[in-house]
């Protein structure tokens, strides 16, 4: 989480350390009249709960009970849910009003998000699969505990796919995000996920995940170049104005960047809305048009400053351009399954080759390193090399495309 630069939580509570809140709870809501308890179990009568189903939009005839498993004769209703459940042997158990036992499934998430949040608080999260019956419980037992319970806004999280295909252990297409970020760095990970809202299902492939660590290493080296630029000049010599084309793109990527984030977090639309600044910037440093440009040193300091915000919103700023750049680098020759010398040593012969007019030598080494993803590239001070998407897979992006 710390390498996917996600802020850690406040608090991490354990079930085990919240059983008086617990127990708590449960009393709140048999006194409420919203529960009653059967030999050592207690449980939630749907019944009493008119709201029931609001927020996945069931009815409660809708909620076919006994398909997975048999329904208990003891329950009043059919839908109705354990809020505790007797000791069984061999499992954990605590002391209670009704006997050994432990807490059901939904209740712990209430007591502890009160115990915490209190009973009203602004965000709730969690997996698509968890709005019914999960979620449902959690609103019916936390507001038969206390009728101010309110959540403002739920947020539920789509599916990984992989190739298209569900993950799961059974179609041997599950693995961690350890295994990912040992061949691509968190960050271009991050940004992958990103680029999908948060709502949708997202479809994991090395293609994906090539492409966005080929798209980070563009927004860094661009901002690297941006901040070398600026390193040989005096900030304190720099004018307060700027172009006004420069005030209109930089207002208008701010705008869509407010309007994308208040829409549902719909970040997708804010990395597409990196492009023109990204190429404003290229622009300015490297054509002959944009080193022209009047105040030119003054609008890559307010591009570089704008893009450094957003990309600390997101949680894709780094603590050093060179340095994260060199970890891309790392990372891409960790796939091509090379070294950096290997890569020199590649580039010394062909340029040895370009020498000798061998060009049909020179471009089989500059393919063989493209097909594994590194790119050569040509300049009056020689031969250099970055990270780029295999060609194999650049193939693939076209036949989807």
């Amino acid at each position: 989480m710390v390498y996917l630069h996600c802020l850690p939580p406040s608090a991490e509570p354990r079930v085990s350390d919240h059983m008086p809140q617990i127990l708590h709870m449960i009393k709140q809501i048999i006194e409420n009249g919203y529960a009653y308890s059967v030999d050592g179990d207690v449980y939630f009568s749907v019944e009493k709960f008119p709201d029931y189903g609001r927020l996945s939009g069931r009815k409660l005839e809708d909620n076919r009970a006994g398909e997975r498993v048999a329904v208990d004769s003891r329950k009043k209703h059919p839908a109705d849910f354990a809020l505790w459940k007797t000791a069984k042997e061999g499992e954990p158990f605590w002391d209670s009003p009704w006997g050994p036992g432990r807490p059901g499934w939904h209740i712990e998430c209430s007591a502890m998000s009160a115990a915490y949040l209190g009973y009203s608080f602004d965000i709730h999260g969690g997996g698509m699969d968890l709005v019914f019956p999960h979620h449902e419980n959690e609103i019916a037992q936390s507001c038969a505990a206390c009728n101010h319970s309110n959540i403002s806004y739920w947020i539920h999280n789509g599916f990984v796919t992989v190739d298209s295909e569900k993950m799961s252990k059974s179609l041997g297409n599950f693995f961690t995000i350890r295994q990912v970020i040992d061949l691509y760095h968190p960050l271009a990970l991050r940004l992958f996920l990103l680029g999908t809202h948060y709502q949708s299902p997202i479809n994991y492939s090395d293609v994906q995940l090539e492409s966005a660590s080929d798209r980070i290493f563009y927004i860094y080296q661009t901002l690297h170049d941006c901040e070398s630029a600026l390193s040989q000049h005096d900030v304190v010599t720099l004018k307060d104005t700027i172009p006004p084309d420069t005030v209109n793109s930089i207002n208008n990527f701010y705008n869509v960047f407010v309007t994308s984030m208040s829409d549902d977090l719909h970040t997708p639309v804010v990395l597409a809305a990196l492009s023109d600044p990204l190429k404003t910037i290229n622009d300015l440093l490297h054509t002959r048009k944009g080193k022209k440009q009047e105040l030119r040193i003054e609008s890559l300091a307010a591009f570089g400053k704008i893009l450094r915000n957003v990309l600390s919103t997101l949680g894709l700023m780094p603590e050093s351009y060179s340095e994260i750049l060199q970890q891309l680098r790392d990372k891409a020759l960790k796939r091509a399954k090379l070294t950096e010398d290997q890569v020199l040593q590649k580039i010394d012969e062909r340029t040895a080759a370009r020498k000798n007019m061998e060009y049909e030598r020179s471009d089989i080494i500059r393919k063989d390193l493209a097909a594994v993803g590194i790119a050569l590239m040509d300049s009056p001070d020689g031969t250099t090399w970055r990270p780029a998407v295999p060609l194999a897979i650049q193939e693939q992006q076209v036949s989807i495309t």
